[in-house]
């Protein structure tokens, strides 16, 4: 049974949500402040998280940005503001798509479907990445090459499976900086040049030209399997 975390403060909402994804075969979860939302994601390890941004004790985007230093579960934002410099911070910070209250439940539910189906956040196991060069298991988090495994270190790893987890998307500096090392570091742009660098030595046959681990000069950096 797919397993979602409502997160918001309304009781309304969250009462309706709860009801209108059990109905539906969910497996529910309601959390009415940011702090509980991350010992719920801790404790329950959901397989996607509906996040209203609004909460009384935590700003939701460091609700996301909390999330995202563990875990790739799929996150949808729910807000009631139209400013686009808030929906474009939760963005940043990982979440996964964004919906404005109010918000027809049809509409919601079908954004639902299209995350878990995009998300490689699978219930009962995580996948084995497969590369021309080097081999990726998500589940033991080892990676090998040429039939032998390579040592990687946390932050390399950290920033190969954000990659690996979105095959052939462009994921943003700011997002891979504000994952592996945190919000405070996002202008750090060149630690990424660095450790791209040592993963590019590790793992591709001609580092020098990669051919899985590829730069968007001035936006991010893309897997290529």
């Amino acid at each position: 049974m797919t397993r979602v975390l409502v997160v918001d403060d309304e009781p309304q909402i969250a009462r309706a949500l709860r009801i209108n994804l059990a109905a539906r075969g969910y497996d529910v979860l309601v959390a009415h402040t940011g702090r509980s939302a991350l010992d719920l994601a801790a404790d329950n390890r959901p397989d996607l998280v509906l996040l209203d941004l609004g909460l009384p004790d935590l700003d939701g985007v460091d609700v996301i940005t909390g999330l995202r230093g563990w875990n790739p579960v799929p996150i949808i934002v729910l807000s009631a503001g139209t400013d686009s410099t808030r929906k474009v911070a939760a963005l940043d910070a990982g979440a996964d798509d964004y919906v404005t209250k109010p918000f027809g439940m049809d509409e919601l539910l079908a954004r639902l479907r299209a995350a878990l189906r995009r998300s490689t956040h699978l219930p009962g196991g995580e996948p084995v990445v497969e590369a021309e060069a080097f081999t990726v298991d998500l589940t033991a988090k080892r990676v090998h090459r040429d039939g032998a495994e390579v040592h990687l270190t946390p932050t390399e790893w950290g920033i190969l499976e954000i990659l690996v987890r979105n095959p052939g998307h462009l994921i943003a500096q700011r997002r891979l900086l504000t994952e592996v090392w945190g919000p405070t570091y996002t202008a750090e742009t060149h630690y990424l040049r660095v450790y791209l660098a040592q993963l590019r030595r590790k793992l591709e046959r001609d580092p020098a030209h990669p051919r899985h681990l590829i730069t968007e000069p001035g936006m991010g950096y893309r897997f290529q399997p």
